[in-house]
């Protein structure tokens, strides 16, 4: 909600500062219909030759995160570092072959359906049942498991990040649309250069509408959207860092409880549980 008030807030400094100044909105609403036309359809244009389908159904997928914000805080964490806390205690208890029933089908494991938020997370299930799989099947080395981990986490950041990445790229390139959009204003403008300086004044002041939306475009909205969907993505892939932290520190001999709070640690700080917290959650757990 913050990105809506946000731009909110800069439209009215902007046009309300015009206004002030004395502006008036002739102009801008007569060239606006074209001047869009022109500067958005080549934006759309050029995003399309650039990206994928794949790549464009991302981006697409993307404006939602940006008014959304992430999708974790602290409840979600806390979940997580519960389910976790279970599934090493298990396997220190009963041994690795004891996480069998809730790796091999999640979708039927009484731990999983105690967090149905976890199970619905397709990349964080995955990763948890695939890695507690590995150990299983005596992959213990603890400094082998978190390289893969951690590029597993790399490829799934960077491929997070393409949206945010496009959007930049569009938001580099709409000011030099707006030229190109002024240029053919200006163009227009010499093709009736036999008219009256009122009417030639109104042209040019059409042109440099143009100019105006581009860097409007570029610098007040694209461009703070594409910076707020990348801070999203980071944001949320510290959720996934939060099970490496956990399942790393239970491959290095630690207890249940040492493990979690080295996920616990992992967290980001406005949506870190406290050690109280945690503990309650802990304590209050029960799962048949």
């Amino acid at each position: 909600m913050t990105t809506i008030g946000g731009l909110i807030f800069l439209l009215v400094c902007v046009f309300g500062g015009y206004v002030i100044a004395g502006g008036k909105f002739d102009i801008i609403l007569h060239a606006l219909p074209h001047e869009m036309i022109t500067i958005g359809g080549a934006a759309i244009g050029a995003f399309v030759m650039s990206n994928s389908v794949h790549d464009i159904k991302h981006v697409l997928g993307g404006f939602g995160k940006i008014i959304k914000g992430g999708r974790f805080h602290k409840a979600e964490f806390l979940e997580l570092l519960t389910l976790l806390y279970f599934f090493v205690r298990l396997a220190q208890q009963k041994g690795a072959m004891a996480l069998e029933p809730h790796i091999e089908k999640p979708e039927e494991s009484a731990a999983f359906q105690k967090f149905p938020k976890i199970a619905k997370d397709k990349l964080a299930t995955a990763m948890i049942c695939d890695y507690l799989r590995m150990v299983g099947m005596n992959a213990d080395d603890p400094h082998q498991i978190e390289d893969i981990m951690a590029r597993e986490l790399k490829k799934v950041r960077e491929e997070e990040m393409h949206a945010s990445h496009a959007m930049q790229s569009i938001a580099d390139a709409l000011p030099a649309l707006g030229i190109v959009a002024a240029v053919l204003g200006v163009i227009k403008t010499m093709a009736s250069i036999d008219q009256p300086p009122a009417v030639l004044g109104g042209m040019i002041g059409g042109a440099l509408v143009g100019t105006f939306l581009g860097i409007l475009l570029a610098y007040g909205m694209m461009g703070p959207m594409a910076a707020r969907l990348k801070g999203v993505v980071e944001e949320d892939c510290y959720y996934y860092e939060v099970i490496r932290a956990v399942l790393v520190s239970h491959l290095h001999g630690n207890a249940p409880q040492v493990a979690v709070e080295a996920g616990r640690k992992t967290a980001p700080t406005h949506s870190m549980p406290s050690f109280q917290e945690l503990e309650k959650a802990l304590s209050d757990l029960q799962i048949a």
